[in-house]
């Protein structure tokens, strides 16, 4: 969910885009930026950006993981501990 207070008019972005850099470096939350009363774009800061994206890589890896699990694919645990035991010569 947006915040009120993190939406701005394009103009106001504009006229004051250090103000405005700044804060999303700070706070790391988005801004919506309208145009004629519409919201048209989302500005974030690079870092909070790479942290959503590196999160939603992570989801999307689980989700597969879940699909194949039901397929049916994959090993159980007790076989990938034996092959990792015998690969590293480690004992449980």
């Amino acid at each position: 969910m947006f915040r009120t207070d993190g939406i701005y008019s394009l103009t106001e972005f504009q006229r004051n885009a250090r103000a405005h850099l700044e804060r999303l470096r700070k706070s790391g939350q988005p801004e919506i930026l309208t145009v004629n009363g519409q919201a048209q774009v989302v500005v974030q800061d690079a870092a909070a950006y790479q942290k959503l994206v590196d999160q939603l890589e992570a989801i999307e890896g689980i989700r597969e993981g879940l699909a194949s699990m039901k397929r049916g694919e994959g090993r159980s645990i007790d076989a990938f501990f034996e092959e990792f035991e015998q690969k590293h010569t480690t004992k449980r």
